[in-house]
């Protein structure tokens, strides 16, 4: 463990530069023993997305760095925004017209448009929380609407009244005209209506909280105390992160300006802004920040439709502090490239292996089963049997190809592949027919894989080059992508030592017969 901390305290990998800023903030430990907490937040108006399972595997990451380097103790609250207004009717919900109806009321006093749960946010967090679970995080779930309504934040708010003035004057500046006209950091819900009210207040008395202000025309005076109001954004967040004690927080690129608003009221409030880590946001295809509302890039369940819980950990790992695109494409890749930092971990130093992906994915556990096959050679494999490959078929080839029994990781990596090719690799696949020298080439490689004995990837690796170096080709390159297109219908491909002895020498001799017709 010596070693370990040692090369922990002066690991570059991002979450131990991230945990050496707590342990900075807090060397000494938290007064009384406290924890340290770690946060999330989270604003229930849409369906969960993978932006904020990311957020919170990158946070838990952070505080497993801290425990390596550190024996206080810590905890991760994820924290719903569930007392928000409802600003916006999200695109992909049902009952569109019913939330209309409710536009500006508290998210956990809107009616559930799935007819599930209580309310909106009642069930948006239930989701979050499933896919929290389901990935085995340790967090406590706070809502927001609990703790205003118990009375958990009544002291925060009234030290929020008693400091008025000066948020004020943290705020105003940063507001257009018009919205300075109408701004509060206090946001009164309405008695009549129950919608979150956007209208000036006045403080009559701090220490019982209450204000004074307009509600359709007639003059209230109303306490702010056990949910008859909510903070304002940025004043919220500022608020929460005093009220509950938080050390760390990281926060995506367009919350930038917020945090800095939020960092000062903080101070104003008593305590210091947390340590934190700005993110870049998680891009579609089309280079547009994801978003819940709009549900537009890939749902955590249909990564995992197509790709492995491990995959998705490693995309959310690398380059925090770089704009990602989220899309089909980049699945297959991370699986092959998981297995591959699993692979060098065991050979790896422990400085080494700090910076390794894998430590952070399973905490230093990681484990030393690596499949037989790439995703990518499995991905060739259902690409050539075609859309309606099966698994038993997949399994048939490779009982001929790996030693002992199919693993269980193997099998789901075989369902992952075929959904992967029936929904977005077999639409493209195109064969074209061979040109040129690629005729003869093969030609001569259907004669020598026909005086093949056995099928050793390796050996069978070394023909193809022979053919490739030999066959009048301008580059290695030229061979390879003419297998591709030719045989594959894809202008990259495998290994083709190995996937010839997966998919069988019989089996590839009749790809090239194909393709020579």
């Amino acid at each position: 463990m010596t070693d370990l901390r040692d090369a922990a305290l002066i690991s570059k990998a991002w979450p131990f530069e991230e945990a050496r800023k707590v342990l900075k903030r807090w060397r000494d430990g938290k007064p009384g023993g406290a924890s340290i907490v770690f946060e999330t937040g989270y604003g229930p108006s849409g369906l969960p997305h993978i932006g904020t399972f990311n957020e919170v595997l990158r946070t838990t990451m952070v505080r497993r760095a801290f425990a390596t380097m550190s024996d206080q103790p810590t905890r991760l609250i994820a924290f719903s925004d569930d007392m928000d207004g409802l600003r916006k009717v999200p695109d992909n919900v049902p009952n569109q017209a019913m939330l209309t109806a409710h536009l500006g009321k508290p998210l956990s006093a809107i009616p559930d448009p799935f007819g599930t749960h209580d309310s909106f946010a009642a069930h948006n967090n239930a989701m979050l929380r499933d896919f929290l679970d389901r990935f085995g995080f340790d967090y406590d779930f706070v809502s927001a609407t609990e703790r205003y309504t118990s009375g958990a934040f009544d002291d925060a708010l009234k030290n929020v009244l008693r400091h008025f003035d000066a948020i004020m004057d943290v705020m105003l500046p940063t507001l257009r005209a018009e919205r300075r006209a109408t701004y509060s950091p206090v946001l009164p819900v309405s008695a009549r209506s129950g919608v979150v009210l956007q209208v000036p207040v006045t403080v009559v008395d701090a220490d019982t909280g209450v204000i004074r202000f307009e509600d359709d025309g007639e003059i209230v005076e109303q306490s702010i105390l056990g949910g008859a109001a909510k903070l304002q954004w940025k004043v919220d967040w500022a608020m929460r992160w005093v009220a509950l004690g938080v050390d760390y927080e990281m926060y995506g690129k367009d919350l930038t300006d917020s945090g800095i608003q939020s960092g000062k009221i903080a101070s104003i409030l008593g305590s210091k802004k947390p340590e934190g880590m700005i993110y870049e946001m998680m891009l579609d295809e089309h280079g547009e920040k994801i978003s819940k509302s709009k549900g537009n890039g890939l749902t955590l369940d249909e990564w995992l439709r197509y790709g492995t819980q491990e995959s998705l950990a490693l995309f959310a790992y690398r380059e925090p502090k770089s704009a990602k695109q989220l899309h089909p494409g980049v699945i297959a890749p991370a699986v092959d490239d998981y297995y591959k930092f699993v692979t060098s971990y065991p050979a790896q130093k422990v400085e080494q292996q700090l910076g390794n992906p894998a430590h952070h994915i399973h905490n230093g556990a990681v484990p030393d089963a690596v499949p037989p096959v790439t995703f990518g050679l499995l991905l060739n494999l259902a690409g050539v049997l075609g859309p309606e490959a099966t698994p038993d078929g997949m399994r048939a080839y490779l009982a001929n190809y790996v030693e002992g029994d199919i693993t269980a990781e193997l099998d789901a990596l075989i369902g992952h592949a075929l959904a992967y090719n029936r929904d977005f690799v077999a639409p493209t696949l195109k064969r074209r027919k061979p040109a040129g020298v690629e005729i003869a080439a093969l030609e001569r490689l259907d004669r020598e894989l026909a005086g093949v004995a056995g099928a050793d990837p390796t050996d069978i690796q070394t023909l193809v080059y022979t053919i490739g170096n030999e066959g009048g080709f301008e580059s290695l390159r030229d061979w390879f992508r003419a297998l591709y297109e030719t045989l594959l219908g894809s202008s990259q491909g495998p290994r083709m030592g190995s996937f010839i002895a997966l998919y069988g020498v019989a089996n590839t001799r009749k790809l090239i017969a194909e393709a020579l017709s």
